[in-house]
């Protein structure tokens, strides 16, 4: 025992050294070709003096970057995040010339702008050398991660080692898409998982793929609430006009987030998936977890102790080796995306959006600083046991809806998440406790041209047109729902409240029409509640006619005075909402479930005056965005309503042969069922209604319902702000009844029953 740990010690020391060396060597190759950096005094040193002066700068450097390096990061957490990450290579110059004037011979000099150059190159250098002597040892490699992974054991009670459960979500790949990846080779890790990769060993399956079904609102902010928090209800689109508030709601939008969050928790009367023992990275919801970073629903502006949303950024940006590396890889990423964008437009690519901008810079913090962060916090949760750990990864998601969802930049990215798949699988290796890697989607996307770029006008002026109001000669371009444009407001800490979209509803004011993908939602902001078919016709009497007869429009969706609510279609085509299953109709076209959701958006609270779906061509699977993207989600039709779960054969079946996944609820209570096989922290089933006044809206005892029946519910489990209820009349016996059925219409008076 003693001998291995001397070894371990000389082993450090050894790769120390070589790094030391290898640094100096650099130190002294830069001197000679930058004109600006010298090693010498101003009268001339021997060869001798100037191998002494880059030995010393290396490892002052070395041991600055080491020891002053995090405390840095630590005092700038002020620093939006993305400046952060911009300032690496100032504060790296700052530090290799502060090493060079700790010299006792003041040899050594740089200009500021050599010293940021010489520092970045260090950095690298010493990053990639020791890399590359922690690959070749990996006895060293292994003693590394379990000395991470001990600082969690020792705190843990003594028995047996339950499996904790990562949920990794890659957000917009569709089922099609990940299947057509493998298929290529881009993703030898999942291939592996699912026996069908070349390499030796792969007949034996270790994972099960299979589809699952979105609601009508194809998008993360549906879907993630579902998934994480048990609940989808109300929330139309990825954007919607409330009447009530007169205001617009964005799925990412901060505060936005926070209201989704909270009415979800009020409804369900459940925290979160990730209630007990849990960790929340990059999603745009908390889901109920104690540890939380890079999660949108808490970077409101509205700062406390709780407000953890740049912790992830501090873990990942403390060493500078990461921090040199991510900036490095940024900046390849926005040439790339660059060189991409120029080679498209030269081949005069269709269907094709706009690129330039900030979007070169959107896109390199979504597929570079997030997905570094996530992974490393990932790495970092299940090195210290956590039991349940949910993030997302949006890189995919956003390249995908400016290059299409089959495009070749899209699979180059694929194949990058695969190596991080790897990643995280080696790490789980040396994890304190065996770890089921559960992958999924949220949604898919669906390629095709957008409306404006077919038909030379957004929905908005075809509103316009229809309800006989003047339409702009230039049409304006709508705004994008990518997740990641979110996120680096955020990270900047640019308010969110600057770009909320208040109206306030004048005599005969003009409609209102905001875009999800292919899914378009029409308010008249004017009317109280929502309209009729019947006093919509009163009052633009050509409006739903050249809607529905549009070429680009699929079907529509307007309440009815006479059926209660019908589904416009080309050609006078009326159909009331309850005779959809007998009579598809327009929504033939979309597939099955299409009616059920259709039913489901129909009952929402919020649903729009007037809900439009885009045409969708089945044979390759096209819809027409109404917002500018070529590969959209939102809505119905084609692959982005049909995302996956990747999951261990360890777990049970999700649902039973011949039965699909239909709905993020759905997926709720199949994630919520595999953390209880587990045999670890439970995930609540039902609550009893509790007085919620002067208590904070996700702060309710969670303690599991098996635990209480069982007369055994720790109270070391129960985190000491929450309020504990009167659990004698709990029962979860309705949670996994063999008939739920995802799109029924909730009881609107039961506010505590889990959906």
């Amino acid at each position: 025992m003693r001998a291995g740990r001397w070894r371990g010690i000389a082993s450090q020391v050894g790769r120390s050294v070589a790094v030391w060396a290898v640094s100096t060597v650099t130190l002294l190759i830069l001197a000679g070709l930058l004109p600006d950096f010298r090693l010498r005094s101003a009268d001339g040193d021997s060869a001798t003096d100037i191998a002494v002066t880059a030995a010393f700068g290396a490892g002052a450097f070395g041991l600055l970057s080491a020891l002053v390096w995090p405390l840095l990061v630590r005092l700038l957490l002020l620093v939006p995040a993305l400046v952060l990450g911009l300032l690496v290579f100032a504060l790296n110059g700052a530090l290799l010339l502060l090493a060079l004037r700790l010299n006792p011979g003041e040899r050594g000099a740089a200009a500021p702008e050599t010293a940021v150059v010489v520092a970045a190159v260090m950095s690298a250098v010493a990053s990639a050398t020791g890399a590359a002597l922690a690959v070749r040892d990996d006895d060293a490699y292994r003693r590394r991660l379990y000395r991470l992974a001990d600082r969690r054991r020792r705190r843990l009670p003594p028995g047996p080692a339950t499996p904790g459960t990562l949920f990794l979500q890659l957000d917009g790949v569709g089922h099609d898409v990940l299947v057509d990846a493998v298929g290529k080779g881009l993703m030898p890790t999942v291939a592996r998982w699912l026996g069908t990769g070349d390499e030796p060993g792969n007949a034996r399956p270790s994972h099960r793929l299979t589809p699952w079904r979105t609601d009508w609102s194809s998008q993360t902010g549906a879907s993630q609430l579902g998934i994480l928090h048990g609940s989808t209800f109300d929330v139309p689109a990825f954007r919607w006009y409330e009447k009530d508030t007169q205001e617009v709601m964005v799925s990412n939008r901060p505060t936005s987030a926070a209201e989704l969050q909270r009415r979800a928790v009020a409804r369900t009367g459940d925290g979160g998936l990730l209630t007990f023992d849990g960790a929340s990275r990059g999603n745009l919801f908390g889901g109920g977890a104690d540890e939380q970073a890079l999660v949108l629903s808490i970077a409101t502006r509205r700062r406390s102790r709780e407000n953890r949303s740049r912790a992830g950024y501090f873990a990942y940006f403390s060493d500078p080796a990461n921090a040199v590396r991510t900036a490095l890889s940024f900046v390849a990423e926005v040439g790339r995306e660059i060189g991409q964008s120029t080679r498209s437009r030269f081949r005069k690519e269709r269907p094709r959006v706009s690129r330039g901008g900030l979007y070169p810079f959107i896109r390199a913090f979504a597929t570079v600083v997030e997905r570094d962060v996530v992974v490393a916090a990932v790495m970092g949760d299940m090195l210290a046991g956590r039991t349940a750990i949910y993030a997302d990864l949006v890189a995919y998601d956003e390249v995908a809806h400016h290059s299409g969802p089959f495009s070749r930049d899209a699979e180059k990215v694929l194949q990058r998440l695969d190596r991080s798949l790897a990643l995280i699988e080696k790490v789980a290796e040396h994890a304190p406790r065996p770890y089921r890697v559960v992958v999924l989607s949220d949604h898919g996307q669906s390629p095709g041209e957008t409306f404006r770029a077919r038909y030379g006008l957004t929905l908005g002026d075809l509103v316009r047109a229809g309800c006989g109001l003047p339409v702009p000669r230039r049409a304006r371009r709508t705004h994008s729902g990518a997740e990641a444009r979110a996120a680096v407001r955020a990270a900047l800490r640019i308010p969110v409240e600057e770009d909320a979209e208040r109206h306030r509803p004048g005599r005969r004011s003009e409609p209102i029409v905001l875009a999800s993908g292919n899914l378009g939602l029409i308010s008249f902001p004017d009317v109280p509640h929502r309209m009729s078919k019947e006093e919509i016709d009163a009052r633009h009497p050509a409006l739903l006619s050249t809607l529905a007869n549009h070429p680009g429009i699929g079907f529509l969706l307007v309440r009815s005075e006479r059926h209660g609510g019908v589904v416009l279609g080309a050609y006078g085509t009326e159909i009331p909402v309850d005779k959809l299953d007998d009579r598809p109709g327009p929504l033939a076209a979309f597939g099955p479930g299409a009616a059920a959701a259709v039913r489901r958006a129909h009952t929402f609270p919020h649903a729009a005056d007037i809900m439009v779906n885009s045409f969708h061509d089945p044979a390759d699977g096209e819809v027409l965005a109404f917002e500018e993207q070529i590969g959209s989600h939102g809505g119905l039709g084609g692959a982005q309503s049909r995302p996956f779960l990747l999951f261990p054969l360890a777990l049970s079946a999700p649902v039973a042969d011949g039965e699909e996944i239909a709905g993020a609820e759905h997926v709720h209570r199949v994630l919520r069922r595999w953390l209880r096989e587990a045999d670890g922290p439970q995930v609540p089933v039902d609550r009893v209604p509790v007085d919620r006044v002067a208590v904070d809206e996700v702060a309710v005892d969670q303690v599991p319902v098996d635990q209480v029946a069982a007369g055994r519910a720790p109270t070391e489990q129960v985190p000491v702000e929450r309020i504990p209820v009167d659990r004698t009349a709990v029962d979860d016996s309705r949670s996994e009844a063999p008939g739920d059925a995802p799109f029924a219409a909730p009881d609107p008076t039961a506010q505590d029953k889990t959906v």
